[in-house]
């Protein structure tokens, strides 16, 4: 289960978003950081069953900071309010797709994929996509796959990529600047005492998906 000490005190910091209550409650930070390590290592392990590329991960390698970069926002709260951990060859650094953790009162989910790709690893992914497509819409038509994420997550172009014909049966697909899975957790699977083994299983039906970008990403990397 996620433990009350993260939910709470990231409900608090969400009403609380400034650094003289954060300095105040460090110690309760501390303490729900801790907690959210112990469960990404957890993860790790268990994600490192059927992805072996995981397994040499640490939590601080995966867990992205509580700070904001406000400097180009509009918005100057200086947290975040939520935790989150990326998990992928390289950490939360790398240039691989992964399995991400998102843990916030209004909005929790698990996810996979890759997010805002740079331009020579976009292209890579459209290229082996067109180039195998009946490959890709099997991995998207998988019963697991269907269940837990429907379809693709990410922001599209409004129309055809450069170098691809509109004509192409499947462009809709190459249209993604983004490609991303997602599967929205209730606060009732986040108080289950089996969540581990939820998010897990949610993160096998990942594996395909992710082993499909990894092939082609790692052509350009």
């Amino acid at each position: 289960m996620i433990s009350k000490t993260i939910l709470q005190f990231l409900k608090d910091l969400r009403v609380n978003n400034n650094r003289e209550w954060f300095v105040k409650n460090k110690k309760t930070y501390d303490l729900a950081r801790r907690e959210f390590e112990l469960l990404t290592g957890v993860l790790i392990s268990e994600i490192g069953k059927f992805d072996k590329d995981i397994l040499t991960l640490l939590p601080k390698d995966c867990i992205f900071r509580i700070f904001r970069d406000i400097r180009f926002s509009n918005d100057k709260t200086p947290y975040k309010t939520n935790f989150g951990a990326y998990m992928s060859k390289g950490g939360r650094q790398g240039s691989y797709a992964g399995y991400y953790l998102h843990i916030e009162p209004t909005g929790s989910f698990l996810a996979g994929g890759i997010y805002m790709p740079p331009s020579p690893v976009l292209r890579a992914i459209r290229n082996d996509i067109y180039n195998n497509i009946d490959e890709f819409n099997e991995i998207l038509s998988d019963g697991k796959f269907r269940k837990y994420f429907g379809e693709i997550w990410g922001d599209k172009l409004t129309g055809p990529p450069h170098g691809f014909s509109k004509d192409f049966k499947y462009i809709e697909l190459l249209k993604y600047k983004d490609y991303n899975v997602g599967h929205q957790l209730t606060q009732k699977q986040l108080a289950e005492d089996d969540f581990v083994t939820y998010a897990a299983e949610v993160y096998k039906a990942m594996v395909p998906f992710n082993r499909f970008l990894n092939n082609a990403i790692a052509g350009v990397v």
